[in-house]
Order: C-alpha cells, then structure tokens, then sequence
C-alpha cells in the first residue's frame, strides 16, 4: 500500500480501475485522495466503461415464498461458480423492500441494468438500486390522481438513461376507464407519466396518442435498448410499442411474420449477441399441444428495419413459465411451471436445473456487471441493504 502512495496518480487511477467494486470500497478508506478520487463521476465512468468480460457478469435473482400471511419477495446476488455454469451466492439473501406481498407479486418486474442501476416495480411501488455497492431508494409515488368513478390499471413500466439530458427516467403507462357502475368499454384513456431522476419528480406526457397499442405487462415482455423502452404489446396483432427515451415519443415496430399473430404463443424482449432478441414460446396457461413443442429465436440484424428479422434458433425446450435472462451469450435462463430456475444451452443442447426456485410465475433474473453508480438523490433516503 506505501508503494501505491508512491506510484504517480496516473498509474494508481489505471490500476485502480481495474479493480472489483468490493476492493475499491474497502481502499476508499485508504486516504482523503482516494476517497475523493473513487467517489469522482470520471472514475466512476472509467470503471463503468472499463473492458470486461463474461467473467465479470453478476446474476441478481429475485423469487417470492407462499407464507400463511402472504409472500417474502427474497432477492439473491449470485456469481458463476468456478469451472462450470453453476450459480454460487456471494452474499446471504436479502429481503426485497417495498414490493407488495400479496398475489400480485406474481406482476413483479425487474427492469435494467441501466450504467448498473436496477429498477424493481409492482407497477404501484418503484425501486431504484445498484447491486454491486448495495443501495437503493424509493422513487416518490407519482402526485397524479384520477377523478372519482374511475380507476387506473397500469400496463407498462420502463426506465432508462436520457443521454440528452443527462439524467435517468421511468416512464408509466396506465390505462383509465371506469369503475362500476360507470365501466363503460368507450370511456377508457391513456395516461403517461415520466419522473426525471435529475429533478426528482413526476410530471405527466403531453398529448398521448389514444390509439396506443396494448403493452402487455409480463415477465420480461419489455426492455430498455438502443436509447428506447420496448414492449410486446398488440393491437389486432402483435406488435413492438417504443418508447424514445431522449424525445419522449412513441412509436411502433413490426415483429416477425410468423409471429404477429395469436396462436397459442406468448412473446418476451430480451438482447442475444447485441441485437434485439423475440422469443416465441408455448403459453403456460393452455394445455400442450404441436405448436407449443418449440421455442423460437428471433433477432432484429438491423435495428428498426423491419425486414432483418432473422429466425437465430429453434428449440425443444420442457414446459416453462417465461424466458427469464441470457447468460454468457449461450445459456438460456427460464423459470419452469413448478417455480424452479433451469438453463438451456444453446451450443450443446443440454438442459440443466439449478437449486435455486420460489413460488411459481415470481422467479425474475438479471444479469449485470459491477459498477460504482451512485443512487440519484431525491426526497426519500438511500438505504443500504
């Protein structure tokens, strides 16, 4: 450590950087220099764009427990075993904050990673954290109310990094109609809200289209990419709803051919060798039947050109409930019916259960690298777990 001190700043900054979050919080404590030095945005965007590899990637995993007062929603943070594609805890477990324990815990959702940060939503309830430095922060609810008689039901969530304006969003849409006994089907609007991280607050969008297709609030049938939100969403048929982080406008994008009608398939967004991955897959909630034996593997070649839909695989897969990460740019996560968490391997075919499993529908995934990005400041606390 006297030699560190010794060593040129330039030199001690490019060792530094290359170091696990866990080091640098520890040697935060070395000096004031340092302190200052680790806690700086440059260094934090240093390490935020150092050259990492597939080594480098953390799984945090999220999964509810049936109680007899209602759910524990428990949250894993998990590192590749050595050697093999096991998944090995690199801290005891965590309670989730915040996130409802009722049913509905079967409709979280975990959003990200954005410069490292994780949303984790119950589409009432926000919660920003990063995994590698353990914090978190509770968004402030949304100020906007609705007239009585009618009720809000919320459809999407996304949230992402506006490179513009410097500063992170969480967009809402939520759908309005009436409550009984004024539920009348042509009384319905939508409704969008963005909260900026840089004010700390809520405001609503500016004329929203009305025609909006329907963004389908599922497991993983939405993602931040390429500066955009996306949801499988439909409307007559299946389509992309777009959300433009920068603009704040919305747009849509066409699905594959095949896949733009209903027949017995469920759809999920996810990123397979860097381009925009829909995943065809049997619907959990009918019975089995020829086209539910497969799953289908579609990426976008060339983002926002429709026609570069290339179909990359098609699999056999056991009965699952949803498609959940892609891990080491071949091994598919899924949460199968019975709540259990389970990987194919693209290369070898091979199917394997892990020991790791809760209630089923809850189990979510995501895959994230180490990164020092502080929780923006707001009105509520930073907490630690």
């Amino acid at each position: 450590m006297t030699a560190m001190k010794k060593l040129p700043i330039d030199v001690v900054i490019n060792i530094l950087f290359r170091l696990p979050v866990k080091s640098l919080t520890r040697f935060k404590c070395v000096t004031k220099s340092w302190y200052a030095l680790i806690q700086s945005v440059d260094f934090i965007n240093r390490h935020l764009n150092r050259a990492t590899t597939i080594k480098d990637e953390f799984v945090l995993f999220k999964r509810s427990f049936k109680e007899p007062e209602g759910f524990n929603n428990v949250m894993s943070f998990l590192l590749g075993g050595v050697g093999d594609d096991d998944l090995d805890p690199i801290s005891p477990d965590v309670d989730v904050p915040y996130l409802s324990t009722s049913y509905s815990c079967i409709c979280h959702q975990l959003t990200g990673p954005c410069h490292g940060l994780i949303l984790l939503t119950d589409s009432t309830n926000l919660v920003l954290l990063n995994p590698a430095i353990r914090n978190y922060r509770l968004i402030p609810p949304s100020p906007f109310g609705i007239q009585r008689g009618f009720y809000r039901s919320v459809a999407g969530v996304g949230f992402g990094y506006d490179s513009v304006h410097m500063t992170y969003k969480v967009v809402r849409i939520s759908e309005v109609y009436g409550e009984p006994p004024f539920n009348c089907p042509s009384v319905m609007e939508w409704k969008g809200e963005v909260y900026n991280s840089s004010t700390d607050s809520w405001r609503e969008l500016d004329c929203v289209d009305q025609e909006l297709p329907w963004p389908y609030n599922f497991a993983y049938s939405e993602i931040f990419y390429e500066g955009a939100f996306h949801w499988y969403a439909h409307k007559n048929v299946v389509l992309i709803l777009c959300f433009d982080i920068n603009t704040e406008t919305f747009r849509t994008m066409e699905v594959p051919e095949p896949c733009a009608s209903y027949d017995e398939k469920c759809h999920s967004l996810l990123v397979l060798d860097e381009f925009l991955t829909l995943f065809c897959y049997p619907d959990p909630r009918r019975e089995s039947s020829p086209i539910q034996e497969t799953i289908e593997i579609w990426t976008m070649q060339e983002y926002r050109v429709n026609e570069s839909w290339i179909k990359k695989h098609t699999i056999k897969s056991p009965p699952i409930e949803s498609p959940l990460a892609i891990w080491k740019d071949r091994l598919l996560l899924f949460q199968d019916k019975s709540g259990i968490l389970i990987s194919y391997d693209l290369n070898s075919d091979e199917v394997k259960e892990f020991k790791l499993d809760g209630y089923p529908a809850t189990l979510r995934v995501i895959i994230y690298k180490e990164s020092l990005t502080p929780i923006p400041k707001g009105s509520t606390q930073v907490q630690n777990f």
